[in-house]
């Protein structure tokens, strides 16, 4: 008799996790951060702050307990998500105190740091308790709904700075639309998820486009009258371009037709065109980005967007140093709207270039983990959440550096903003568990050792 030997199983096989690079990464932002708060100090007082070691206690003490929740709760998660977030808030309230240091009665990095506290908190609260994205999907209607709620609220509440998109009670104030972003990326994922085949390949066909049933079409000429209705009522180009680029982008991701880019391109320069020619408020903010040294050739001084490129002239390659510019005289705006025009007056071209790179790598994993989901909810979903960060950074920064019009919004996690930097923690949180999800092989993978090529790359 001989005896027969089966082939042993396969060893089961222990993927990498990250966590440890994600933490050593997170002791870098911190540092980076602390390393700059105390440059400002050195070089406006000549002296270290005080309260250094309590402001890279506070930062690091979030930065352990975010890396505490995603360590036990999205142990496979991308590690640069949350480094880069860390960094990118830790310089925006670096900057900050910057300005604060030139304005003593008005101090916004004291409250900036609570809404950073805030924003966190959700971060933990979002990783550890919502245990798949996709339970969202069922609530797709009902976040269209809050989301709608959230923007026609501020109507009914006096403009700031032209624009009516606070709610202030007091001395407490918000800004609503900030958070019916989120909803409704989950609404545009949903409804796109589940009627993509319908929206590519079914209605009649006009020259190169695909043009689906009046069913299907409805929603979509809904969000451009949307969007339009939010530009006129409140005043808000940005959040307007924002809501309509989101949904373009979204709807071509769901459906792969580029026609569908060409028409969402023609109706936003439509719908921004009619209401700048007619609007008082917007038509001004074009007619100082055709023109934004005509206040200085009519002897009135020079307006926001003309300091702010004076900064970024002054910045040069290498900028001046941390605490030698001179980006306050921009005005009331310098701390929200035209933050980055310290940084690149501050840390020059190199330092901004820095800046625009990690939010460029941020909104590259955003893409990735979506890329490696199964499920079209969430691969939208994820592409969606990096798609705002994107287009609020494309938005402001083109603002700011007079490639579009002015358009009033907060740079994510740099700009003063409760609102905001609380909308990017959860936005993080979203994409931290998306990944999770992404990142982590199959039952069957492991049994047999494939291993999808997301698992395998180094970082």
């Amino acid at each position: 008799m001989t005896a027969t030997r089966t082939d042993a199983p396969p060893p089961q096989l222990r993927l990498p996790k990250r966590r440890g690079v994600e933490l050593v990464l997170l002791v870098g932002a911190v540092l980076i951060s602390v390393y700059g708060y105390a440059a400002v100090g050195l070089a406006h007082d000549h002296a270290i702050p005080p309260d250094v070691a309590g402001y890279g206690a506070g930062l690091g003490l979030l930065a352990l307990l975010a890396h505490l929740a995603v360590r036990f709760r999205a142990p496979h998660a991308d590690p640069l998500l949350l480094p880069i977030a860390v960094l990118l808030n830790g310089l925006g309230l670096v900057l900050i105190y910057r300005l604060d240091l030139e304005t003593p009665k008005d101090q916004a990095a004291p409250t900036q740091l609570i809404w950073s506290t805030l924003g966190v908190a959700l971060f933990i609260v979002v990783v550890v308790f919502l245990r798949d994205h996709r339970m969202l999907q069922r609530y797709a209607y009902l976040s269209v709904a809050a989301s709608l709620v959230l923007m026609i609220v501020p109507i009914f509440f006096p403009a700031v700075n032209g624009a009516k998109i606070w709610i202030r009670i007091g001395g407490f104030s918000f800004q609503p639309g900030e958070f019916a972003k989120i909803l409704l990326a989950v609404f545009f994922a949903a409804y796109l998820s589940a009627n993509r085949n319908a929206l590519a390949y079914t209605g009649r066909r006009i020259w190169k486009l695909q043009l689906p049933t009046g069913r299907v079409l409805g929603p979509i000429v809904a969000i451009w009258l949307l969007s339009v209705g939010v530009l006129v009522l409140e005043r808000d180009l940005g959040t307007s371009l924002l809501f309509f680029g989101l949904f373009v982008i979204m709807l071509y991701v769901a459906t792969g037709r580029t026609g569908w880019i060409a028409v969402g391109l023609l109706l936003a320069a439509v719908g921004a065109f009619a209401v700048g020619s007619f609007e008082p408020h917007v038509h001004s903010r074009v007619q100082d980005w055709l023109d934004p040294f005509a206040s200085i050739d009519a002897g009135e001084g020079p307006s926001q967007l003309a300091q702010s490129l004076f900064a970024f002239a002054a910045g040069g390659m290498l900028g001046t140093g941390l605490g030698l510019g001179h980006s306050i005289l921009i005005g009331f705006a310098a701390k929200s709207d035209f933050i980055l025009a310290t940084a690149g007056e501050e840390l020059g071209l190199s330092g901004l270039t820095a800046v625009f790179l990690l939010y460029a790598l941020l909104v590259a994993r955003g893409y990735r983990a979506g890329l490696a989901l199964r499920d079209p909810f969430g691969r939208l979903l994820s592409i969606g959440l990096a798609s705002i960060l994107a287009l609020q950074v494309f938005v402001i920064a083109g603002g700011v550096m007079g490639l579009i019009p002015l358009t009033g919004m907060a740079m994510p996690f740099l700009a003063q903003g409760g609102s905001s930097v609380v909308t990017n923690w959860i936005i993080v949180a979203l994409l931290i568990r998306i990944s999770d999800l992404a990142r982590t092989p199959h039952p069957d993978q492991v049994k047999t050792g494939d291993i999808a090529p997301i698992v395998e790359d180094p970082s």
